[in-house]
């Protein structure tokens, strides 16, 4: 970032303005901390956004392939930016379960889940593990699929949750074409995963489908709408 001028640099506009002070691109350009030799890190910044269609969320969403296919961004830079959107997802699940993570409804599932799934184009399937006071023990993407479906191998389900020590768990899977309604298939996969588990003594206490603001809870067995003006649901450039 050597050939900008001094107070264009990311860097020194951070320490001299503030943080805030920051557009995205110059807040990615840290992360990136070097260009090509025809664009600075900034450029390539905005090349990235560009590709995400200027929505922070997309970039999120992208994998490492994805980042790596952005002129100016190798596996080490993709591995810094994927990371980074990392932490800020984790940040955004304490802010929403007060630090403890206790999931004990639906609402507290989506707060944790949305800023992962919300600008997701397949369909993935999320396992959350819990002790006997319903406080997370992990959450493991278990798989991945296309915009429709995505196939789940039970027996690995029941697997994690024994080598976690896991006595309850919570099936968390995304609807991209923003309808949560539940499939016959979902209906069918609810019951099978629960049958599995409980052989193994742990209990699926639900099974959570998330679309765009909205998610529907097998246990309360109704759709709410999210108001995502909400603070845990803001994608602010």
């Amino acid at each position: 970032m050597k050939d900008l001028c001094a107070d264009e640099r990311p860097m020194e506009k951070m320490r001299d303005k503030g943080v805030f002070s920051l557009s995205n691109a110059e807040l990615i350009a840290i992360l990136l901390g070097s260009g090509t030799r025809s664009m600075n890190a900034v450029d390539v910044a905005r090349e990235l956004l560009k590709s995400g269609g200027e929505q922070l969320g997309a970039v999120s969403s992208m994998s490492l392939d994805a980042l790596k296919g952005i002129s100016g961004i190798g596996k080490n830079k993709a591995a810094r930016v994927t990371a980074a959107f990392e932490l800020g997802r984790r940040c955004a699940a304490e802010e929403a379960t007060g630090g403890t993570c206790r999931l004990n409804s639906s609402d507290s599932v989506f707060r944790i889940m949305y800023p992962q799934m919300k600008n997701l184009k397949r369909e993935e399937c999320w396992l959350i593990m819990l002790n006997r006071a319903n406080v997370l023990i992990s959450k493991e993407q278990i798989s991945i699929g296309g915009e429709d479906s995505t196939a789940i191998d039970y027996k690995a389900i029941a697997i994690r949750c024994l080598e976690k020590k896991a006595s309850a768990a919570i099936l968390v899977h995304n609807h991209p074409s923003g309808t949560p309604i539940p499939s016959k298939a979902d209906i069918d996969v609810t019951t099978m995963i629960r049958k599995t588990l409980a052989t193994c003594g742990v209990n699926l206490l639900d099974h959570v489908i998330i679309s765009p603001g909205s998610w529907y809870s097998f246990a309360d067995e109704v759709v709410t709408v999210k108001n995502c003006r909400e603070k845990f649901c803001k994608g602010e450039k």
